[in-house]
């Protein structure tokens, strides 16, 4: 038998409660072989169960979903939570040229390893390939808790990424194969929910350990998250392999595109480190400068060659790419998670050293945004739903997100808590419209056996615009603080560029207190209009977006004898790879 045949599997899906007609379309026997079950919710394997036998089911699917949902809960918190301590950790390591590594460290491996976790979800047991990535979060969150310095913590929020990176991956492959496509935007709108409670809580729990206990405990509450989910997951997935498993390891690995992933995590690497150093550690024209951003150009073109040279074996298949919607839409989630992650950052640090706020007040002031993000998140999505479109949502939340964007590039130091919270309103309303929408898209636009990839590349877009331009943003800050702490001659710039943020006001003698804010001010409005361009950029991607009905899609697929759920087709996969 050979590897394609092998290769014949299919998930099947467990229909939410509610739902409608609950009878799957059935294929023509020939085009279905050895179907995978998706969910063990009642201590066996589940097929595709008829509308009448899901009363029995929705204690499962609740867990299941629950366990989904924690598991993002679990990514977000760990993004932002930070947010509020990272003040502190300044004052601790000395550390203020670290501040964007916080955060690219752990994106930069989430969005890295994004795609090689799709392709092990694939050809390894999903149940093992998701608790392990939960185990690599906790590993990395006890490292972090512990840290003894700056570049142990940065370690550990890399291996916080790689599981993450896994974690992502698993929670959208349920959300894919549980939720029909027409109930989908409302489902995905209450995903990005989740990620926005998350957000509220992080910086708010953030801050107040950090200014009651200790800024380590940011991470130490990941572990009583991470066994719950673990217990949960190892409880309700039960994914069968299929006749994945009777391949050989050297058949595996060919097909996980080792060289593509080889090429593709080293080269991000690259970039974020000439990011990070270029015109901070080092000026521009300096050597290793240029050796890094050539060797990532260089990765990068053997990236691509690998993808069209072997397109049976490809991380990201060149037909995916090609269609309109998909690289729109990556084009436009790409700019959303580089702006939404710069001002997620930056803004604690805004609050915090020219309001002299506490950590925990620099969180409740970030709560305009977050609240408002879940907000228009759900109702986005359940308003997709409902009429069945989606692109008007990602337009209309594009275009707010570029006013807010350039409201908070008027923040001063005598800006005024009203102006601050309707900024952030405005910002955030827009990004709950339009953050899941690309990922939608993918999911509606393409046929069955490319959606997991779909999805997972626009995850991928999402981590790595946060990943680059947190570093971008960092770069652009720091050379904007030590330009205008130059004019200060009796100040070493570098020294005072990289004291406490917090510390900052009370070191520094009357008269010089208030132009030496204005300079950090000014620095971190350097920051903010890079996200407010990243911003604009969006426009351009939703502008490019077709118009698609889910409705319209899910009918079209019945009719083709494909059933509702609209989503990966393991089986066809491997047919089309």
């Amino acid at each position: 038998m050979s590897d394609s045949d092998q290769l014949h599997d299919r998930a099947a899906w467990t229909r939410p409660p509610g739902s409608s007609s609950g009878v799957r379309e059935e294929r023509a026997p020939d085009k279905l072989h050895n179907p995978v079950k998706f969910a063990d919710v009642n201590g066996q394997a589940q097929g595709c169960p008829p509308a009448e036998s899901m009363s029995s089911n929705r204690f499962g699917f609740g867990f299941l979903l629950l366990s989904i949902y924690l598991s993002i809960f679990l990514i977000a918190l760990d993004q932002l939570i930070i947010s509020t301590a990272i003040p502190q950790i300044t004052n601790d390591f000395h550390s203020i040229e670290d501040i964007g590594w916080y955060g690219s460290a752990y994106l930069l491996t989430s969005c890295s390893f994004q795609l090689f976790f799709g392709k092990m979800y694939t050809f390894y047991s999903v149940r093992v390939v998701y608790l392990s990535a939960i185990l690599l979060f906790e590993i990395g969150s006890a490292i972090c808790g512990t840290a003894p310095s700056s570049s142990v913590l940065i370690g550990g929020r890399a291996v916080q990424g790689v599981g993450a990176a896994g974690m992502f991956s698993g929670s959208v492959i349920g959300i894919v194969h549980t939720v029909p496509l027409s109930q989908r935007p409302l489902y995905m709108g209450l995903f990005g929910a989740m990620s926005g409670i998350a957000s509220i809580m992080g910086p708010l729990v953030g801050g107040a350990f950090t200014s009651n206990v200790s800024w380590r405990w940011c991470f130490y509450i990941n572990l009583p998250f991470g066994a719950v989910s673990l217990v949960l997951i190892a409880t309700l997935l039960r994914v069968p392999r299929g006749n994945t498993e009777k391949l050989s390891w050297k058949s595996r690995i060919s097909r996980l595109d080792a060289a593509g992933t080889t090429c593709l995590v080293p080269g991000v690497v690259c970039l974020l480190l000439a990011l990070q150093w270029g015109g901070v550690l080092y000026a521009w024209n300096e050597g290793r400068i240029i050796a890094l951003l050539t060797l990532f150009g260089v990765l990068l073109v053997a990236f691509i060659l690998i993808q069209g040279l072997l397109p049976e074996t490809s991380t990201i298949p060149p037909r995916i790419f090609k269609q309109r919607s998909m690289y729109t839409g990556f084009a436009a989630i790409f700019c959303v998670g580089a702006h939404m992650n710069l001002f997620l950052y930056f803004l604690p640090i805004w609050f915090q050293a020219i309001q002299e706020v506490s950590a925990v007040q620099s969180g409740i002031r970030l709560l305009p945004m977050t609240l408002s993000t879940i907000v228009a998140s759900i109702t986005a999505g359940g308003a997709s739903a409902s009429v069945g479109l989606y692109a008007p949502f990602l337009l209309i939340g594009t275009c707010l997100m570029a006013i807010g964007g350039g409201l908070l590039n008027t923040l001063q130091l005598d800006t005024g808590i009203a102006k601050s919270v309707g900024y952030q309103f405005l910002y955030g309303f827009g990004l709950g419209m339009s953050i899941q929408v690309p990922n939608l898209a993918a999911q509606t636009v393409l046929p069955m056996h490319d959606v997991p990839v779909g999805t997972s590349l626009m995850l991928f877009g999402q981590l790595l615009g946060g990943a680059m331009f947190v570093s971008v943003g960092q770069t652009v800050f720091n050379n904007g603080l030590i330009t205008r702490l130059s004019a200060f001659p009796e100040f070493d710039s570098f020294s005072v560029a990289r004291s406490g943020l917090t510390t900052l006001s009370s070191s520094l003698p009357a008269e010089l207190r208030k132009p030496i804010l204005e300079a950090y001010n000014e620095a971190l409005r350097d920051a903010f209009r890079v996200g407010l361009v990243l911003a604009c950029l969006t426009i351009i991607g939703a502008a490019g977006m077709e118009w698609r009905n889910v409705k319209a899609n899910e009918t079209e697929a019945k009719a083709n004898g494909v059933g509702e759920r609209g989503t990966g087709d393991m089986q066809k996969a491997q047919e089309h790879t």
